[in-house]
């Protein structure tokens, strides 16, 4: 089993930002958020991680993937520039 931190995304405790009501819904990142949390399936991320007992938490995958394509989207539109 991996062992991911968790992902505090929706929380407002160090950082007053809760991220569900900074996007905006019709946006890329509204979308994206959308499809990685409700509709990719991201068990087999868990094989490669064998840090249940030892190691230090991970980040999670969908954390990850999220940041991963909207960097993607703004190199891409920096790029069109």
């Amino acid at each position: 089993m991996a062992n991911y931190k968790p992902d505090l995304s929706y929380q407002s405790k160090f950082i007053p930002i809760d991220f569900s009501k900074q996007i905006i819904p019709e946006t890329f990142e509204y979308a994206l958020a959308h499809i990685v949390d409700n509709h990719l399936d991201l068990s087999g991320f868990d094989s490669w991680y064998h840090n249940d007992k030892t190691g230090a938490a991970a980040y999670s995958p969908s954390v990850m993937l999220k940041t991963f394509y909207l960097l993607i989207l703004v190199a891409l539109f920096q790029a069109v520039k």
